[in-house]
């Protein structure tokens, strides 16, 4: 045999014995050692996440001081995420070690390719995903595209959010909601899509609520919505960039009404931002739109510190900790995994839910058909839309 043919035969016994690795779950980089003192781990929660899973860190790092010595936790816009993480890596940096994202930041950063790719490679850190998965939440694990790892998951919306000793006539489909606020001019707010869950619900739901010709893609197929946005942009103020502050304003009483989700609905009320007798309705024949925050890791992370990363995110999805995400009704209702009753959680969060949840949302969330955001490229293109077209004069 000539050396050459040897050389080929090498290299393709070397690529089917890592094909199979692979595809067992247990590629190279499924070898990495845990580090063989504690580690600093840094975090970003760029979706809000924190008020969910901090008590969950915290079990962790408690359970196992001689992987963790501690966490910095920082917040940061998730429109403002791509761009700091391309910057670090271009540079050669690891500051940043895991990001809690929204589908949002996950989207922009899978279209930079910035993530670490998780599956198959890691698969053998989270046996029986699929079977332990909510059938929803399975759904919007697939957005990640083996690239994140969906920690909790709520139902979202669209739904409408208003002052009932103000709006007594609540509008409950598009139409309405326009010829209401053409009526009421300045006394709609809803925030930026991009960095905002119920903006960013609100404008994927309404090519479902208005028909359009291809709910999941906003360039083609959503004449309609864009029409409509413009449309309503002319009874609205402005824009803010976040969710707090339209929550803000409208406990406040400058304004009567918003487009809200499940748990920013139920959360600003339970913390006295917004009064607790603020009503919310369904649109009629509405679809959910519904949600997730997710885990990534970004490229870069040193060996030991990813191992650490993986088993806490394994950990995250255990029954125990993803009781503690019912919080405050902040991502109502928050589990991803089944069998999370409420009954598990803490008695506070228990507490919350029963005052100031809906029993209509059970009767609601079985009425309505449910959907995905939009794919990645998809949902980086509707933002883009959305800020040129729409928002683009009056964000702030």
């Amino acid at each position: 045999m000539r050396p050459v043919s040897l050389s080929r035969h090498r290299r393709a016994l070397i690529a089917a014995v890592l094909g199979a690795a692979s595809c067992a779950g247990i590629g190279l980089v499924q070898a990495q050692e845990m580090p063989k003192s504690p580690v600093v781990i840094n975090v970003i929660d760029a979706a809000g996440n924190l008020a969910l899973t901090q008590g969950a860190f915290e079990a962790y790092q408690a359970q196992n001081p001689k992987l963790v010595s501690k966490f910095t936790f920082t917040k940061a816009p998730a429109p403002e995420i791509p761009a700091k993480i391309k910057a670090m890596q271009n540079a050669g940096r690891s500051d940043i070690d895991m990001i809690i994202v929204g589908t949002d930041a996950l989207a922009a950063g899978l279209e930079m390719n910035l993530w670490v790719k998780l599956f198959p490679d890691y698969a053998a850190k989270f046996p029986k995903l699929q079977e332990n998965y909510l059938p929803n939440a399975y759904k919007m694990q697939a957005l990640a595209k083996d690239h994140g790892l969906a920690i909790v998951f709520m139902p979202a919306g669209p739904l409408v959010e208003f002052n009932p000793d103000k709006v007594k006539t609540p509008p409950t489909t598009p139409q309405e909601l326009l010829a209401w606020c053409k009526a009421n001019p300045n006394k709609l707010i809803y925030a930026r899509p991009a960095n905002s869950g119920p903006g960013r619900t609100f404008l994927m739901g309404l090519p479902y609520l208005l028909g359009d010709k291809n709910p999941a893609d906003p360039i083609n197929g959503w004449d309609k919505t864009w029409a409509y946005l413009k449309d309503l942009d002319a009874c609205i103020e402005y824009y803010p960039t976040g969710t707090a502050a339209v929550m803000k304003e409208l406990g406040e009483g400058s304004r009567d009404m918003t487009l809200t989700v499940t748990g920013w609905d139920i959360n600003p009320r339970a913390l006295g931002i917004v009064p607790k007798n603020f009503q919310v309705l369904p649109f009629k024949g509405m679809t959910w739109v519904n949600d997730a925050h997710y885990i990534v890791i970004p490229k870069g992370v040193p060996p030991e510190k990813q191992a650490v990363v993986l088993d806490l995110m394994a950990f995250l999805l255990k029954p125990q900790q993803q009781a503690m995400t019912y919080d405050k009704g902040y991502f109502y209702p928050g589990p991803a995994v089944k069998d999370v009753p409420l009954s598990l959680a803490p008695k506070d969060s228990q507490d919350v839910i029963k005052e100031f949840g809906r029993p209509d949302y059970d009767k609601w969330l079985a009425q309505f058909p449910h959907a995905v955001p939009l794919e990645t490229k998809a949902m980086v293109d509707a933002f883009r839309r959305w800020d040129q077209d729409i928002g683009t004069r009056k964000t702030k």
